[in-house]
């Protein structure tokens, strides 16, 4: 893992590439510039939708290609143009609607490139908080509809990703059972208290792989940095998979690097290390 060959690298966002405030560190950016002077791609690689990415990412020169929701698709932001789409099939979409329709879970649907939530639950967190997630990240990049699941339904073959969030963790343990009985799906995570549920092969790997096609490279050229279960698959696939301090054990133990955390200029160092 010395050689210095990676000429891809592959980054989630939150809670690895950004800090505790959103931003890219300055240290960060320059690792990115050196990189990309040795022609090396970077690639972010986030469970977010479009429209919720960081307004910083737009201002970072050379930045080619952005996944967005866990590999649902891939935008070339020379141009703002999809290359790519992989989704939930209106098929299984319909089967996950008939589902929560019998359930009380906290939905979040991501259709389009936006994500949206209940407007009476983005109310009550904008009014009282949330005790199990940020309260700020909701409300600034989740869009409060009227009727989540006729919302869904208008939009059947539109669906990227499904958020459910579960305030106990044995309630969304317990939830797992029912998700495991509906077909085409992919269930994953990115914090202990969801999941987030994708068409039938999406995932940051497989997006991956179609854009390393295009580009000619393979995953021996790889370098995939995360921290949360959405991330596992790139982190596998890649030659070396990177996992950041701040991570759980369990990830860590998936990684070939465990570098420092997101508040300490995790990825900037693993690129300094592995690609510079």
């Amino acid at each position: 893992m010395t050689d210095k060959k990676i000429k891809i690298i592959a980054l989630d966002l939150d809670g690895t590439t950004l800090d505790d405030n959103s931003r890219f560190t300055q240290r960060t950016i320059d690792a990115f510039h050196e990189a990309m002077k040795k022609s090396i791609h970077i690639v972010v690689s986030t469970g977010r939708t479009f429209m919720s990415l960081p307004k910083q990412l737009f201002h970072i020169e050379g930045l080619e290609y952005v996944i967005t929701s866990n590999g649902a698709h891939i935008t070339k932001l020379a141009d703002m143009q999809r290359i790519y789409e992989n989704i939930i099939s209106p098929k299984a979409a319909e089967a996950l609607v008939r589902l929560l329709k019998q359930h009380s879970v906290s939905i979040e649907t991501f259709i389009d490139g936006v994500a949206y939530i209940e407007k009476e639950e983005y109310e009550h967190i904008k009014k009282y908080g949330s005790g199990y997630r940020d309260d700020n990240y909701i409300l600034t990049s989740r869009n409060p509809v009227e009727g989540i699941l006729d919302h869904m339904m208008k939009n059947i073959d539109k669906v990227e990703n499904i958020s459910l969030n579960f305030p106990l963790i044995e309630d969304k343990e317990a939830f797992r059972s029912k998700l495991d009985e509906i077909p085409d799906i992919t269930v994953t995570s990115s914090f202990p208290h969801n999941f987030e549920i994708g068409g039938a092969t999406t995932s940051k790997a497989e997006a991956l792989r179609f854009l390393m096609r295009e580009l000619n490279l393979d995953a021996s050229q790889l370098m995939a940095c995360g921290d949360s279960p959405n991330d596992e698959e790139m982190i596998k696939l890649a030659e070396i998979g990177v996992v950041m301090g701040n991570a759980s054990d369990e990830m860590k133990a998936k990684a070939d690097y465990v570098t420092d955390s997101n508040r300490e200029d995790g990825v900037a160092k693993a690129i300094e290390k592995f690609a510079l």
